[in-house]
C-alpha cells in the first residue's frame, strides 16, 4: 500500500485560507483528471467540504507524491504554494488510513461526531469512480471508511457528542435557548438547494418554523426543494398545535424583498463572490424595523450612504436615546459644582456625560467634589491660564486615546440594559463565506458563521463514547491494514497455482506419449492423484505466507515467494489488473 493524502483543514488553516482555498465541482474534476495523469499517482479522489480540502492517491514514491500534490492543489485552489504548504498536512500509508476512518467517525468534524460527512465521503467515491480516478485501493477505502462510520454511530453515543453543522449552528443562534423553542414560529429563509442548504431547510422545518422560503439561482432545484418541504414537513407537522409548514420557492432576485419577512435566514451555496453584503442585510432589517440601523458606529441605511461616519460616542448617544436608562441621581446631589438644572435627564451628575465641556478649574472642583473632598474655588481661580491649557491639552489627549473623560474615583454601578432580540438571525455555512462579515457590527443582527462556529465548538465539551470510537477506528485500521496486505500477495498465489496446474497438465500430456494405451478410467485416476499431491504441497505454504503477509511488513513475502518459485511477472502483474478492473466498476455500497 502506498497510500498518500495531502490536505488541509480547521484544524491546520484559518478559516480565511480555507474560503480561498475552496474548490468548486469544476476544479474538482480537473485536480482528479490532473493527478491521476502525474507520474507518481495510479488513482486519486478530492474530499472536499466546507471545512476540509483533501486529496488521496495511491503513489508510487512518497516525496515525489508529497510535492506533486501539494504543488496541485496550490494550483487549483489558487493559493500559492509557498502560502499555502505552512497549512498543509501529510499522511502515509496507515496514518493516513487511520485519518479518514477519524474523519469517517466525525472525530475530525468541526462539531465533533456530526454524521453530514459520511455523505460527503460516499459523494467523493462516486465522482472518483466516475471519472475512473478510483481504483482497487481508494474503493476499498472509501467504501471501508463508510462502515466504520456507520458502526462508529450505530454501536456508540458519538451523534451526542455533537451534532451536524446545521444544528449546532442553530443552536448557537438560539444562545442557549431550546432550538425548537427558539424556532416555533417563525419565517426562514433558505438560500441555496444544495445538500447543506436542505438540511438546513430539513432541520428548520422540524423545529417547527412557520414558513420556509428557498431561493436558488436554478429555479426548478429550488422548486424541487420547496415541493419536498411541502411533502415532509406539511400539514400534520405539528399536528399538537394544528400548525404545519409553508414552504415556497423564489428567484434569487426575490432574496432582499424576503428578508425583511425572514427572522432567521440560512445560506449555504456555491458562489465564489458574497451573496448578502452588510449593507443589503442592514436594509432589510431597516424596511423591517422602521429604524436606521448602527453599523460601525454609523446609522447605515439609504439616508445616510452620502454621509461620512459618526463619532463613536454620538451612536452611543444614539443608541441611549432609543432605549431610555432608569431614573438617575440628577438634581439630587447636594454641594455639587455643576448647574444641575441644566443637566439633560438620563443622566448622573456623577457620570462622564455630565462633565463634558467643562473648563479645567471646574473639572477639578467636580473630581474633587465627586471623591468627598474639597478644593478652593478661589484657588483654582488663581491658577495662569498656561497652566489651564496644559490640563486642558492633557485632558484632550487622554480622551483622545481612551475615549472618554477620566474620573479620579471608582466607577458607580451601572444598571445593565437586556439586549434587544436581534431583528434578524443569520447563519452563513457556505466555504467560501456567503454573507459579508462586517454583519457582525450591525445592531439588531446575530450573523453565525464558520468563523465563530469553530470558535464555540473548540469549547465543547468531548463525550465520553469519544475514547469508544477511537479504539474503533483503531481496530478497523489495523484490520484493514491486514486485509490489504494479504490481498497484496493473492496474484503472487494465483500465479503459483496456475504455474502449478501448467505443470501438472503437462505431465500428464507426457505420460500419455509415453502409453499411448493408457484408458479413460486409469487416465482420470492419474490425474486426480497428481493434482492432490501437488495441491498438498501448496496449501501449508500459501495459507502460512497469507498469514505473514498480513503483518506488518509481510509485503516482501510476496516477493520472496515469485523469486523461490521463479513466477512469470507478468503473470502475477495480470491478475492485479483484471481484479483492479472488476473493482472500477463496482459502485459505492
Amino acid at each position: 500500500m502506498s497510500l498518500l493524502v495531502v490536505g488541509l483543514s480547521h484544524r491546520s488553516a484559518p478559516v480565511s485560507v480555507l474560503e480561498r482555498a475552496a474548490l468548486g465541482a469544476d476544479a474538482q474534476i480537473k485536480l482528479l483528471q490532473d493527478t491521476v495523469a502525474a507520474e507518481p499517482a495510479t488513482e486519486a479522489a478530492v474530499l472536499a467540504t466546507c471545512n476540509r480540502i483533501e486529496l488521496y492517491a495511491d503513489v508510487d514514491k512518497f516525496h515525489a507524491g508529497v510535492a506533486e500534490l501539494s504543488t496541485l492543489l496550490a494550483q487549483h485552489s489558487g493559493v500559492g504554494l509557498d502560502e499555502l504548504t505552512p497549512y498543509l498536512y501529510v499522511h502515509y500509508e496507515d496514518r493516513a488510513v487511520h485519518h479518514l476512518f477519524s474523519v469517517a467517525c466525525g472525530l475530525d468534524s468541526m462539531v465533533v461526531g456530526e454524521g453530514q460527512i459520511l455523505g460527503q465521503i460516499k459523494d467523493s467515491l462516486a465522482k472518483a469512480q466516475e471519472l475512473h480516478s478510483a481504483g482497487r485501493l481508494l474503493n476499498d477505502l472509501f467504501q471501508q471508511a463508510l462502515r466504520v462510520g456507520k458502526r462508529a454511530h450505530s454501536e456508540t453515543g458519538i451523534d451526542r457528542a455533537g451534532q451536524s453543522l446545521v444544528t449546532f449552528g442553530l443552536e448557537q443562534l438560539a444562545e442557549g435557548a431550546d432550538v425548537t423553542a427558539w424556532a416555533r414560529g417563525k419565517k426562514a429563509l433558505v438560500i441555496g438547494a444544495g445538500s447543506m442548504s436542505s438540511l438546513a431547510a430539513a432541520t428548520l422545518a422540524r423545529a417547527g418554523v412557520a414558513e420556509i422560503v428557498v431561493a436558488n439561482r436554478t429555479a426548478d432545484r429550488a422548486e424541487r426543494l420547496a415541493a419536498l418541504l411541502g411533502e415532509q414537513y406539511g400539514a400534520g407537522l405539528n399536528a399538537a398545535d394544528d400548525t404545519h409548514v409553508l414552504a415556497r420557492a423564489v428567484p434569487m432576485e426575490s432574496v432582499p424583498v424576503e428578508l425583511t419577512r425572514a427572522d432567521v435566514a440560512v445560506s449555504c451555496t456555491g458562489a465564489t463572490g458574497l451573496v448578502l453584503a452588510a449593507e443589503e442585510v442592514a436594509a432589510a432589517v431597516e424596511g423591517r424595523t422602521g429604524r436606521p440601523v448602527v453599523f460601525d458606529g454609523a446609522v447605515s441605511g439609504s439616508r445616510t450612504a452620502d454621509r461620512a461616519p459618526a463619532p463613536r460616542a454620538n451612536a452611543d448617544s444614539a443608541d441611549v436615546r432609543q432605549t431610555p436608562l432608569p431614573p438617575t441621581s440628577v438634581g439630587t446631589d447636594e454641594n455639587c459644582p455643576l448647574d444641575v438644572a441644566a443637566v439633560q435627564g438620563g443622566f448622573s451628575v456623577l457620570g462622564e456625560a455630565a462633565v463634558a465641556g467643562m473648563d479645567a478649574a471646574t473639572l477639578e472642583q467636580h473630581a474633587a467634589w465627586a471623591a468627598g473632598s474639597a478644593v478652593d474655588r478661589r484657588e483654582a481661580a488663581r491658577r495662569s491660564p498656561e497652566a489651564d491649557a496644559e490640563l486642558i491639552t492633557a485632558l484632550a489627549a487622554t480622551a483622545a486615546t481612551v475615549g472618554r473623560i477620566p474620573e479620579r474615583r471608582k466607577p458607580e454601578p451601572v444598571i445593565e440594559v437586556p439586549r434587544p432580540t436581534p431583528a434578524l438571525s443569520l447563519l452563513d455555512l457556505a466555504m467560501p463565506r456567503d454573507i459579508d462579515a462586517a454583519v457582525h457590527r450591525l445592531t439588531g443582527v446575530r450573523l453565525v458563521d464558520i468563523e465563530s462556529l469553530a470558535e464555540a465548538s473548540a469549547d465543547a465539551p468531548m463525550a465520553a463514547d469519544v475514547d469508544q470510537v477511537r479504539r474503533i477506528v483503531s481496530d478497523e485500521v489495523a484490520a484493514f491494514g491486514a486485509a490489504l496486505r494479504a490481498a497484496h500477495i493473492t496474484p503472487t498465489v494465483v500465479a503459483l497455482r496456475a504455474m502449478a496446474a501448467d505443470v501438472v497438465a503437462n505431465e500428464i500430456a507426457r505420460l500419455e506419449g509415453r502409453l499411448p494405451g493408457l484408458d479413460d478410467k486409469h487416465r482420470g485416476e492419474i490425474t486426480q492423484t497428481v493434482r492432490r499431491v501437488v495441491d498438498k504441497l501448496l496449501h501449508a505454504p500459501t495459507v502460512r505466507v497469507k498469514q505473514l503477509a498480513a503483518e506488518p511488513g509481510g509485503a516482501g513475502y510476496a516477493d520472496a515467494l515469485r523469486t523461490l518459485f521463479d513466477l512469470d511477472q507478468e503473470t502475477v502483474a495480470s491478475v492485479s489488473r483484471a481484479e483492479d478492473s472488476t473493482e472500477k466498476n463496482r459502485g459505492p455500497r
